[in-house]
């Protein structure tokens, strides 16, 4: 038998603090390919969403995500988050609340994995300058065009 994720029950106890002590929950999220968010809103990847009972309608937070009908720009909109896209939740007035773990997401490791380190890059551009600069024909110094590429 597998254990439950506490993260639902973290967020439904942050958003009744809140409610409680009348403070704004709102909902830190890493959008991914699961998630329904408005795209016009999203930065970064990420996006911060309030959700107050005043801000949102049919607010569920259950062991699959978060689900609500929220106004953005004046239209209506139905969200959906899944629990591993959601970063954190916490009172918009202090701050105080729960700030999550998230699997790094495949594409993302990748482009850090295979990247050059800074020192590895730093002394190539160097070695590469001192070449540039001493011509071995005795002309001008030739500008050789990079090597590396940025992989997206």
């Amino acid at each position: 038998m597998s254990e439950q994720s506490a993260k639902p029950y973290l967020v439904r106890a942050i958003c009744e603090w809140c409610a409680d002590n009348g403070l704004t929950p709102y909902l830190n999220v890493r959008v991914n390919g699961q998630t329904r968010v408005p795209a016009a809103y999203v930065k970064n990847g990420e996006i911060v969403l309030n959700i107050s009972a005043s801000a949102t309608r049919h607010l569920t937070v259950d062991n699959n995500g978060v689900r609500f009908s929220a106004r953005f720009s004046g239209s209506s909109q139905e969200v959906a988050v899944p629990l591993d896209a959601i970063a954190g939740v916490f009172a918009k007035e202090t701050g105080y609340g729960f700030a999550f773990t998230l699997a790094p997401d495949p594409a993302t490791s990748l482009v850090a994995a295979t990247a050059p380190s800074e020192l590895d890059l730093g002394s190539t551009l160097e070695r590469d300058q001192r070449a540039a600069e001493v011509p071995k024909d005795g002309g001008k110094p030739k500008s050789r065009p990079s090597h590396l590429q940025i992989i997206k």
